[in-house]
């Protein structure tokens, strides 16, 4: 599972970049305005997404595998809102369940890295 983590962090990276060149160049002035704050938690969250799967590595439970399961869903339903919303004008319903999950996330993230690890 660790790896499922690491892998999705880079693709959520990749995405981000990807996805940010295109709305510096491909959108309007308010959609590119709106979508910034979907980039920024998307970069953030692939960094995220790298950690638990380091994490996972060393520290394996239901706390990490929660953790990068929030980040996942949280980044498709905050950023995938907000990119949605920008592209179509229409609003952004899925994003105050995204950025919940996300921040659920950090919050179970935080638990799995104070728990003590398992003696190997």
């Amino acid at each position: 599972m660790p790896r499922l983590w690491l892998v999705l962090g880079c693709l959520s990276g990749l995405l981000a970049v990807g996805l940010s060149a295109w709305a510096a160049h491909g959108l309007e002035a308010g959609a590119a305005a709106r979508v910034a704050s979907a980039i920024t938690m998307q970069g953030w969250h692939a960094l995220a997404l790298l950690a638990v799967g380091l994490l996972a590595e060393r520290r394996p439970g239901w706390a990490i595998q929660a953790a990068g399961t929030c980040f996942t869903l949280g980044m498709l339903g905050f950023c995938g809102a907000l990119w949605v919303g920008a592209l179509t004008g229409g609003p952004a319903r899925m994003a105050p369940l995204g950025g919940t999950l996300l921040m659920l996330g950090w919050l179970v993230l935080g638990l799995a890295v104070l728990k003590r690890p398992v003696a190997a």
